[in-house]
């Protein structure tokens, strides 16, 4: 971090169903007036943007941009999978950090389809077909689609190593469900029991219910990222920076270790944390809230031993004993997480980065968590990229 990077203001709209939203570009618009309402800035002060979107034409960023102004800024366009939001935040970043820019807008927008993801390219390789091939082999089941395949397939895994009970995963998904409730924009509101999520449908028997998937989704989220010089310049609010940040990407055991939670980004979510603690100077105990990528309650379950919040293999205890909410150890997803408020791709790591800075001011309302001060992010796309931010209250 060659010099400090402060987020200056968010902005993100309540997601919706696909076919209850409107088109990706009134959403991305409203997003980035939102945050550039919440910055005090104009557009004409923006001085590159970083647009994220995983399913859309070429330039769909422009597009998305060319409503709110059209100053002929750079627009680069992003697509690195669910972690495409935060791939845009770390690119803004970095664009601060080295001097190239002073005042940068992150955006992320998905107008999705309904039911299960899908490939759109039919005609070349899927980027995904290692992934495909190491998943087919280690849990079969080719009749339920490939997203819970990955992820129940992580979940599964733990299960068999340390025992970890399908009531455990359930009690995350209920816990999202409170935390939901307090948080005007989530899509799910309706508080839910561990035994409400256990009666839901099964997905895939004894490994995952309806209730512990994220539904598909459509919305936007923004941020306007500058230096600190800029922000005293124009008065603009400088109480939250970004302390430190690292992305990270597979290594050859993702597929090596013949383990589905490696197929799913455990090493590379380890990874990025250790970068992130190591750059600040702090361990994962320092951390007062995070949201992190629950794109299914076993995702979440596996995430926080890859970030260092239990041990290995002490995750259904670190539930269990409710040290993932209030009153606990660490709050995590206190916006009720993307399994309440909803996973529109391109948008998610930027909603993150809403809800963060919203902690960190105070501004979170019935869903705050006292006096926090560090708080970490952690979005995760699989084929793969992670990227893990640390945001620090001046």
């Amino acid at each position: 971090m060659s010099s400090p990077v402060l987020v200056a203001g968010v902005g993100m709209i309540a997601f919706a169903k696909p076919g209850a939203n409107r088109p990706y570009p009134e959403m991305a618009a409203e997003a980035t007036r939102a945050a550039l309402a919440d910055a005090g800035v104009d557009y004409a002060q923006i001085q590159q943007a970083y647009v994220g979107y995983v399913y859309g034409d070429s330039t769909a960023g422009q597009r998305a941009l060319y409503d709110v102004g059209m100053s002929g800024i750079p627009i680069v366009n992003v697509n690195n999978n669910c972690s495409t939001g935060s791939t845009a935040l770390y690119l803004a970043r970095q664009a601060v950090a080295s001097g190239a820019a002073d005042c940068v807008l992150a955006l992320g927008f998905e107008h999705m389809s309904p039911g299960a993801l899908g490939a759109v390219f039919n005609d070349r390789p899927t980027p995904f077909d290692r992934f495909d091939e190491a998943t087919q082999e280690l849990v079969g089941h080719g009749e339920i689609p490939l997203a819970l395949r990955y992820f129940g397939g992580a979940g599964l895994a733990h299960m068999q190593q340390y025992g970890t009970r399908l009531e455990t995963f359930a009690a995350i998904r209920a816990k999202a469900s409170r935390h939901a409730v307090n948080n005007p924009l989530a899509l799910f509101r309706k508080e839910v029991t561990t035994e409400d999520v256990m009666a839901a449908p099964m997905l895939w028997d004894g490994v995952m219910t309806r209730l512990m998937a994220c539904p598909p989704t459509c919305g936007a989220a923004a941020a306007v990222i500058c230096s600190e010089a800029f922000a005293q310049k124009h008065g603009l609010d400088r109480s939250v920076r970004i302390r430190a940040q690292a992305m990270t990407t597979d290594t050859n055991k993702t597929f090596e270790a013949r383990d589905m939670r490696e197929v799913v980004g455990f090493s590379m979510a380890k990874e990025a944390a250790r970068q992130v603690y190591e750059s600040a100077g702090i361990g994962p105990q320092d951390v007062d809230v995070v949201e992190l990528h629950d794109c299914f309650a076993q995702n979440e379950l596996i995430t926080y031993e890859a970030l260092g919040l239990c041990p290995e293999g002490g995750a259904e205890k670190f539930v269990m004993d409710g040290d993932n909410t209030y009153g606990g150890q660490f709050v995590t997803n206190p916006s009720g997480g993307l399994l309440s408020k909803g996973h529109p791709l391109g948008a998610t790591g930027l909603a993150q980065c809403t809800e963060l800075v919203q902690q960190l001011r105070g501004q979170a309302g019935a869903r705050q968590v006292p006096d926090a001060r560090l708080a970490l992010q952690h979005n995760l796309g699989l084929g793969g990229a992670c990227v893990v931010t640390l945001y620090e209250r001046a």
